[in-house]
């Protein structure tokens, strides 16, 4: 009985917090309406249009269907004037040149403002209390979407100029575009280069030009004597030079003798083509080099190089590679740099391949340094014959620093037996001043190791082109590194050699397409080379060599 009654007065208690529980919540409710309610009603009536129009609004809803209408209008009104007080703000704070567009923001802005606050617009629609004007209406609803459409039509206008996305994007397509332009002027300055490079400057042309009309007006003058015996003493110091520019090798042996301590030593082996082997001849009868000793042949004078033994030479009498290197397709007009320079048949002239077959050519020879045409020697060089070689054939500066000039770069290590044969990481090495030592070559047979690359290269797979990949490959493992103060490179390509290494060097070598005896030649470096031209000669100075 006692659970009873304790449990009916626990009943009643919760019906009783029930009750005080909805009375309190709809107390809350309607001070903060009635709080909302003095909010509105207290706001001053200019502090904006907007606010007095909602509490009006609100009394009048049902009554009055244009109010609705009238307050889309007001608020698609308001929300263009801040979009474009937003854009107007964003270019003063980004100080664009753009005050003609930045006066027209604000401009819209102030008309936006004004066509609010006309007198028969306040009358008739925002200050009245009774029923809108229809008309009024119509006429604010025109006025305020052409002015809409006008805020559009401008903002989009000038949308590039403030959004970051869009002026992102168009500076990578501005990027984009001037690196084309660049990637093409580039393309077409190496084309340029190339085609100078490969070309006969007149100067040169006109040289040879003389030359043989002097042996021909003269040909008493210019009989061929008999060998010399020190072209045969291995007690002097030989030098090798394949050459058909004739001021080039003049430089060079001129440069030699110059700065030797012992001139009358000194012995160099001059091989030239049939074209320029009188040419040659008549410039050193002419200008005779004192007391050393010069030797001048035409490549067709070594008879043991024929097609049957120089692989070269087998390879050009192939249709295939004359139509890569010599036929006039489409493909070779191509102004793919590359291309143009893997198709040029210098690289498979017989005097540039010369330099394989020193043994054969000069039997009695214990050493021989060989030169590049391309090269100044500025000091003297007969140290190089006393250099311990270590047993090895070549004598070379290595070219490598960091990843660069690797035997990665010259072969193609996709061919299985170059990834076999020959390490990508070893260090490459120059051609152009190489001191061999001829013995170790006979014994080390290089030039049948030659022989083998080349003609397993005979389609182009192991290496694209001239005669360094060969020697790399030939001399792997067989080249001695020099100090590189014997031999610096870059003159003809690279304008930020040093000068301090280049005077401190006792051979520099213009390799590259910028040749010192042609106009694109480095200004900074030229004088070096032309310094050695014999400026006396009346050839020289008839055919206008800028010196």
């Amino acid at each position: 009985m006692a659970v009873a009654v304790r449990g009916g007065r626990g009943g009643g208690s919760a019906l009783r917090n029930f009750f005080s529980y909805r009375i309190f919540v709809s107390a809350m409710l309607t001070l903060l309406f009635l709080a909302t309610l003095s909010v509105l009603f207290s706001s001053h009536h200019d502090s904006t249009i907007g606010n007095a129009y909602f509490h009006r609004s609100l009394v009048s809803l049902s009554s009055d269907p244009l109010k609705t209408r009238l307050d889309l209008i007001h608020k698609q009104a308001n929300d263009h004037v801040a979009l474009v007080n937003a854009y107007a703000a964003y270019a003063r704070k980004l100080k664009l040149e753009i005050a003609k567009q930045l006066k027209m923001f604000e401009d819209l802005a102030q008309n936006f403002s004004d066509l609010q606050s006309k007198q028969n617009y306040r009358s008739n629609l925002f200050d009245t209390d009774g029923p809108l004007d229809d008309d009024s209406l119509k006429q604010f609803e025109k006025e305020v979407k052409d002015k809409v459409k006008f805020a559009r039509l401008l903002i989009a206008d000038s949308k590039e100029s403030y959004d970051n996305q869009l002026k992102i994007q168009k500076l990578k397509d501005t990027i984009f575009a001037v690196n084309e332009l660049f990637v093409k002027a580039k393309k077409n300055g190496a084309f340029a280069s190339s085609i100078a490079a490969k070309s006969t400057p007149k100067s040169l042309h006109c040289l040879a030009m003389r030359l043989m009309e002097e042996r021909i007006s003269h040909p008493e003058k210019y009989r061929d004597e008999d060998p010399e015996p020190e072209y045969e003493d291995p007690t002097l110091y030989h030098y090798a030079i394949f050459s058909d520019n004739v001021i080039a090798v003049s430089v060079v042996v001129n440069s030699v003798i110059k700065n030797a301590e012992e001139p009358w030593k000194h012995v160099f082996h001059v091989v030239t083509d049939r074209m320029n082997l009188a040419a040659m001849k008549v410039w050193f009868k002419m200008r005779p080099i004192q007391q050393a000793h010069i030797e001048i042949k035409n490549v067709e004078d070594f008879t043991f190089l024929t097609s049957s033994y120089v692989p070269v030479l087998k390879q050009l009498e192939s249709a295939k590679l004359q139509n890569f290197y010599f036929q006039n397709s489409a493909e070779n007009a191509t102004k793919d740099v590359n291309n143009m320079k893997f198709k040029n048949p210098k690289y498979l002239s017989m005097l540039n391949h010369l330099r394989f077959y020193l043994p054969e050519m000069y039997p009695t020879l214990h050493r021989i340094l060989f030169l590049d045409d391309d090269v100044v020697v500025q000091k003297d060089l007969t140290a190089l014959w006393t250099i311990d070689l270590d047993g090895k054939v070549n004598g070379a500066v290595e070219t490598c620093f960091g990843s660069f000039h690797r035997y990665s770069q010259y072969l193609n290590f996709s061919n299985p037996l170059v990834r076999e044969k020959f390490n990508p990481k070893a260090c490459a090495w120059a051609f152009g001043m190489n001191i061999f030592d001829l013995d170790a070559w006979r014994r080390e047979k290089c030039t049948e190791q030659y022989h083998y690359w080349q003609n397993l290269n005979e389609d182009r797979t192991l290496w694209k082109l001239g005669t360094l990949p060969a020697g790399l490959m030939t001399f792997f493992s067989k080249t001695k590194s020099l100090d590189k103060s014997w031999h610096v490179l870059g003159l003809g390509f690279n304008p930020s050699v040093s000068m301090d290494e280049i005077h401190k060097a006792a051979v520099i070598h213009y390799n590259g397409d910028m040749k010192p005896w042609l106009d694109i030649a480095l200004n900074q470096y030229k004088e070096l080379w032309t310094k050695y031209i014999d400026s006396e000669m009346e050839f020289v100075q008839m055919c206008n060599f800028g010196v």
